[in-house]
């Protein structure tokens, strides 16, 4: 087939996104943000893990998802989606409720003992957002709302998120699907002129 374009587009990042997600000088305010979210789960795991409803039986989130799946004879069900609400009904009957209670003490104390520390942030954030996710799905507001945006953003700013913290050698030593280094604003900024004139060189003639 004659004709075919195999050249691809590289769209770049506004300067916002660029100063918010990939810039070090904001990772103080990424900080604030793990902070908050880690400590958050981090107080739940810990309230949970001397209590045996949670760390053996299973009891507490049996009861909780025994209220999530009723449905009222008045009112709106707690579970807005009938195939999450059959999801829960099948771990319910199964009794799966015994080992879950325990995974999601772990995870929340993992997830709030990574963001704390700063290491892995965007995997650490990504699954408190699920969880988050997952207790909205049945029907708890409380803060999730509030912790899974925060999670969403720390998951967009995983490169710099954790730099104030062990993130900042992990990455670098462990490096990135797309390369193991990390360029300065002064290697970016010498970059520049080079890459102008590669880019007028390249531009057709009148």
């Amino acid at each position: 087939m004659a004709g075919t374009n195999n050249r691809t587009t590289l769209i770049t990042d506004p300067p916002i996104a660029q100063l918010l997600f990939n810039d070090t000088r904001l990772s103080w305010l990424w900080l604030i943000a793990r902070l908050y979210v880690g400590y958050s789960w981090l107080t739940s795991g810990l309230g949970k893990i001397t209590n045996p409803a949670w760390t053996e039986t299973g009891e507490a989130l049996r009861g909780f998802w025994v209220t999530a799946v009723q449905i009222p004879a008045q009112g709106r069900p707690p579970v807005t989606f009938d195939w999450y609400r059959d999801f829960l009904t099948f771990l319910l009957n199964g009794g799966h409720y015994v080992w879950f209670a325990k995974l999601i003490v772990f995870g929340e104390l993992a997830i709030g003992t990574a963001l704390i520390l700063g290491a892995f942030v965007g995997i650490a954030a990504f699954f408190g957002a699920f969880m988050n996710w997952n207790f909205l799905m049945a029907g708890t507001a409380s803060i999730n709302p509030v912790l899974f945006t925060l999670s969403i953003l720390l998951i967009l700013a995983w490169k710099t998120a954790g730099y104030i913290g062990l993130d900042r050698w992990l990455l670098p030593r462990l490096g990135t699907p797309w390369g193991p280094n990390i360029v300065t604003r002064q290697e970016v900024e010498e970059a520049k002129p080079r890459e102008d004139i590669d880019r007028d060189r390249k531009r057709p003639a009148a």
